[in-house]
């Protein structure tokens, strides 16, 4: 898992659009990055839901709201269609991002061990360093509760 204080491991992906997203050019502003999932999976979607209906808040505090999945840019762009999504989805095809970050990797799903996203939450400075980390459980209630540590900071 990513600490607080250090550095935010850098990175380049797909995003929906065709387009790519660098986490490093989306500086001065914060960051809020959350990991999902998948697209269209109910909780997920409520997930998503929740971050997009907040976007211009978090943007009134100087934050850009990234979400990423292991989803196709493809399917992100089927999704954000879809469900009226105006806040950027990147695709970590591989997994390789969210495993450097902690966010995959062993959980329970249904009594069963096995390997997948582990649902989580970031809030990077500016400077570039993580000034907050989140594994998330409950859903509902979660992107206010960033909000609310993004108008903090």
């Amino acid at each position: 898992m990513i600490e607080i204080g250090q550095i935010a491991p850098d990175f380049t992906l797909p995003r929906d659009g065709g387009g790519t997203v660098t986490l490093s050019e989306l500086r001065p502003n914060r960051v809020v990055l959350f990991t999902y999932g998948g697209d269209g999976t109910p909780t997920c979607t409520n997930e998503v839901m929740d971050f997009n209906a907040l976007q211009a808040e978090f943007a009134k505090a100087g934050c850009v709201v990234l979400g990423l999945s292991k989803d196709s840019a493809k399917k992100h762009d089927k999704f954000i269609a879809k469900m009226g999504i105006t806040l950027p989805l990147a695709s970590d095809d591989g997994g390789h991002v969210m495993q450097d970050w902690g966010a995959f990797g062993e959980k329970l799903f249904f009594g069963k061990l096995v390997q997948g996203v582990l649902r989580s939450t970031f809030l990077i400075n500016g400077d570039g360093t993580v000034a907050k980390t989140w594994k998330v459980d409950k859903v509902k209630g979660h992107a206010a509760q960033v909000l609310a540590s993004v108008q903090a900071l």
